[in-house]
């Protein structure tokens, strides 16, 4: 089980094509701020039909997208 388990359910039940969240964001639905180790992680997304398209440090943003079946 993945530490980021929670935000990658919620993801999913999302449903949202394309989207982003602040890390405050991510930090309210995980219970815990986003680190580096996100970047590690960030790949069992796809086993949620989910991908990272973009993470901006400077923003504090991460986008998210729906993967083509």
């Amino acid at each position: 089980m993945s530490k980021y388990n929670t935000l990658w359910n919620w993801i999913k039940e999302n449903g949202t094509d394309r989207f982003q969240l602040t890390y405050f964001e991510i930090e309210t639905i995980t219970g815990f701020p986003i680190d580096h180790s996100f970047l590690t992680y960030k790949k069992e997304l796809t086993e949620y039909g989910y991908r990272v398209r973009k993470i901006s440090m400077k923003e504090q943003k991460v986008a998210f997208e729906k993967m083509v079946e």
